[in-house]
């Protein structure tokens, strides 16, 4: 996952701002989805994979393709396919790939019963870019694995078809499935970043991630961007400016410009920087800023799901492990209530 920009839909029951939620392990994406809480319950709590599930023929997803401005249908399963390749390296390990599967499924699920109020064309349901999930056909991914095709392909569907009928779900519900590439050591609680506080979405503890080649950037500004960015002007004693908090997951809390106060995701995503835990340092006219991790933090760690891998955990308990009180279901209930919407 690369790890994963920031969509919000204010409804009535939940906000949901998880730009997919995620930032993409390589390709440096990050996608914050915002979905409605779902409704529909179920107790087909599964232990094991099911690849011999059966899904609706007709079950398809309609994409807009964001190079051509049509619409694609995609098979349901050869969507998840081309999600998991495009938001996880093909190189991870097959238990970390499906994790991945089952965040990709789980986030199409929740979002064909209650989509967000997001302005694509009519008669798609998501896009595929980073304002749902990153989605490539496989004509798309023959130019993107070049001579790397047939085996990344086989295995990443290897990894889909492990979990066919497979999502993640809390007291009977799809999840808010949020993952990102690479945490500075933690996780982040869900509120500590957005503005929703969910119960599955806690901090934990997660010290793969220092193998991750983003696991610590440094960034050099000038005092002429910083001001242009935040609208404030440096102090005139040669520092930058004092963290006043951290969250759980040791990320910037709050901090205090020149008299001015901002959030650690503020000076993130205003300075474009890969994590919010930041520690930074005026060297002359320019401010430098060394970074932590890559993405919002919340969720699976794609990192950390591949040190999990490597040690030998399976899907089950990488999931488990990032995603508090979760159970892995049958989709079975929920596909009906998708195919009654039709």
């Amino acid at each position: 996952m690369r790890q994963i920009i920031i969509i919000g839909a204010i409804l009535c029951s939940v906000i949901l701002i998880i730009p997919t939620m995620l930032v993409l392990a390589f390709q440096g994406n990050e996608t914050d989805k915002s979905i409605k809480s779902v409704s529909v319950q179920t107790s087909n709590t599964i232990n094991s994979t099911s690849e011999g599930m059966d899904l609706p023929e007709d079950l398809t997803v309609a994409v807009f393709r964001s190079k051509t401005q049509k619409i694609e249908e995609f098979d349901f399963e050869d969507y998840i396919i081309g999600v998991v390749a495009s938001e996880m390296p093909a190189e991870f390990s097959i238990e970390a790939l499906k994790a991945q599967a089952l965040t990709a499924r789980t986030y199409i699920i929740k979002h064909m019963l209650n989509p967000s109020e997001i302005n694509i064309p009519k008669g798609a349901q998501v896009t595929d870019t980073v304002q749902h999930q990153v989605f490539r056909s496989d004509a798309d991914l023959r130019e993107f694995w070049g001579k790397d095709y047939d085996w990344a392909k086989a295995k990443v569907t290897e990894a889909v078809r492990a979990t066919r009928g497979q999502i993640i779900t809390y007291e009977g519900s799809p999840i808010t499935a949020s993952f990102f590439s690479t945490s500075n050591g933690y996780t982040e609680n869900s509120e500590d970043y957005w503005p929703n506080k969910f119960p599955y979405l806690r901090s934990v503890e997660s010290p793969w991630d220092s193998e991750s080649p983003r696991y610590k950037t440094e960034k050099t500004i000038t005092s002429q961007e910083f001001f242009n960015a935040l609208g404030v002007k440096l102090p005139g004693d040669g520092t930058v400016g004092e963290i006043t908090s951290r969250t759980q997951g040791g990320r910037v809390a709050t901090v205090e410009v020149n008299g001015k106060t901002f959030t650690g995701r503020d000076i993130r995503e205003k300075l474009d920087l890969d994590s919010s835990d930041f520690q930074w340092k005026r060297n002359g006219n320019n401010v430098v800023i060394q970074t932590k991790g890559w993405g919002h933090g919340v969720g699976m760690s794609q990192w950390g799901a591949e040190g999990m891998a490597k040690e030998g955990k399976n899907y089950q308990e990488i999931i488990k492990y990032y995603y508090n009180g979760v159970q892995i279901s049958s989709i079975d209930p929920f596909i009906a209530n998708v195919t009654a919407k039709k």
